[in-house]
């Protein structure tokens, strides 16, 4: 079920108006059947296979609890009960993310192998069909089990509880992926309704749809069109491509998180905030600590400081980056062109932190100021500049894709499409590319905004009766008249349901 469906307009109503009647004690469980329902709107076979990941990691706890200090014997060596059951716990679940999501990719690059070394073998691939959000709550219920282990919690003793925890609806297909010291503990409080919460959970909602319907969805329309036939639309136009999919997967991806911390937050629970102005950022490290914030913490918590974070020296901080970015780049997805974005982006960091010196060195030789505005803003631009090449990788159909797509890029520049306007009607209509423009200026405006620690949705809560009804009204007509959707629109996805 989408977010941006007629079936979730009239399936979130009756949700929290059941969940608001019903005594405390029905609340968990009719939140679970809703998620259930929710989840399983796109294949019931999905249901099981989200099931199982609750009960493995949910036995998983209970069990690393209960027999933490025992030593067990595995072969000739005594190994502590716990760590075993870690082990066992994560490798059944990326066991089966692993076969789900990369079987396939590990089998064609297998067969790659095998053919330069002269071994002929008939390549073979099975139909297997990804789940919506496997890897969401993969990480997130594996998460949980390493939290446990760690004693950062105690294990979950109420399976319906925990099972909510893992398929909790709002954040179930897109994340963000909650620890468990923040949602799970949500979970055992008693909410009633409150005006409040109502109130700020339908304009981070309204907010979300605005960001997918007004941006998203209306720059998709150009990036596929240029992504899809990029001999015929090279140079200027692969550029604007590049720069508007840098604002649609933006908008697509925090508009599904900010429609998640909205549907929750009716409910009463606090969603993590997944996004913290990314763009602003002056740096790639600083872009990474401020776009998918629940995924970048997720590595640095469970990966990156297990390595030895920067502990150990600089060189093995720069290893343990680029082992971290890698991973990244295959957590989206089972592709070289991921790999290659994931790497380019521990790249940048490397070489980033390599040059720290001479940065230093070359500001005190023609005294620039760190904290003016020119030097802040060249800073971002450079940064967004750097972000927006990595992208191509990102969204081009695999590595070779992209490196075509930026051959004909630089070969064939197109200057002619630029001066005549052309690069600004295609797909579009040129008053269709003004309303995507002016959605985008809106949405740097709210971002500046925040990134100055002004909160809009609460300076608009504390505005007049009706003054903020005028700008509801407002918002819901633009968002409905002028967003992309029906009939022609067919209630496209959001990007990271694939992941």
């Amino acid at each position: 079920m989408l977010f941006n469906s007629y079936e979730f307009l009239l399936f979130f109503p009756v949700v929290i108006s059941a969940y608001f009647l019903l005594p405390q004690r029905f609340k968990e469980g009719w939140l679970l059947v809703a998620s259930y329902w929710f989840y399983m709107g796109w294949d019931p076979k999905y249901g099981l296979l989200l099931f199982g990941a609750t009960l493995v990691t949910y036995t998983g706890g209970r069990l690393i609890d209960g027999m933490r200090g025992r030593r067990l014997q595995v072969l000739r060596w005594p190994v502590r009960a716990e760590k075993l059951l870690l082990f066992l716990t994560i490798f059944i679940n990326f066991g089966v993310l692993f076969f789900f999501k990369y079987f396939n990719f590990a089998l064609t690059n297998l067969y790659a192998v095998l053919n330069i070394a002269g071994v002929r073998t008939a390549a073979q691939k099975f139909d297997i069909v990804l789940p919506v959000g496997i890897s969401f709550f993969t990480f997130q219920a594996v998460g949980y089990t390493i939290d446990v282990y760690r004693k950062d919690i105690y294990a979950e003793k109420s399976f319906t509880r925990y099972a909510l925890f893992v398929s909790f609806f709002p954040q179930l297909v897109a994340g963000p992926i909650e620890r468990s010291k923040n949602l799970l503990k949500q979970l055992d409080k008693t909410y009633r309704f409150q005006w409040e919460n109502m109130r700020e959970g339908l304009l981070l909602m309204l907010w979300g749809y605005f960001l997918k319907l007004m941006i998203a969805d209306r720059a998709a329309l150009y990036v596929d069109k240029v992504f899809g036939d990029f001999y015929t639309y090279t140079g200027v136009y692969i550029v604007m491509a590049v720069i508007l999919f840098a604002f649609q997967i933006y908008c697509d991806f925090a508009g599904y998180s900010i429609i998640a911390m909205g549907a929750a937050k009716i409910l009463g629970i606090q969603l993590m905030d997944n996004f913290n102005c990314p763009y602003f950022s002056q740096s790639v490290a600083e872009f990474w600590r401020r776009w998918h914030i629940s995924l970048s913490s997720w590595f640095r918590d469970y990966l990156y400081i297990p390595l030895g974070g920067n502990r150990k020296g600089r060189t093995r901080k720069h290893v343990n980056i680029l082992i971290v970015f890698l991973l990244s780049g295959l957590w989206h997805g089972a592709s070289w062109g991921f790999v290659a974005w994931g790497l380019i982006n521990g790249i940048y960091q490397v070489i980033g932190d390599r040059l720290s010196g001479l940065r230093a060195r070359g500001k005190e030789l023609f005294e620039i100021r760190e904290a003016s505005f020119s030097h802040k803003f060249f800073k971002i631009l450079f940064t967004f500049a750097l972000i927006d090449f990595s992208w191509l990788f990102f969204r081009a159909e695999g590595f070779r894709t992209s490196l075509r797509i930026g051959k004909q890029m630089l070969i064939h520049p197109n200057i002619n499409a630029l001066l005549s306007g052309s690069v600004f009607t295609l797909a579009l209509g040129f008053k269709d590319f003004l309303v995507l423009l002016t959605s985008i200026i809106v949405l740097i405006c709210a971002d500046y905004l925040k990134w100055k620690g002004v909160v809009v949705r609460r300076a608009l809560l504390n505005q007049d009766f009706w003054f903020r009804w005028m700008v509801y009204i407002f918002a819901v007509l633009i968002i409905v008249i002028m967003g992309i959707w029906g009939s022609a629109y067919d209630a496209n996805s959001f990007i990271y349901f694939q992941f």
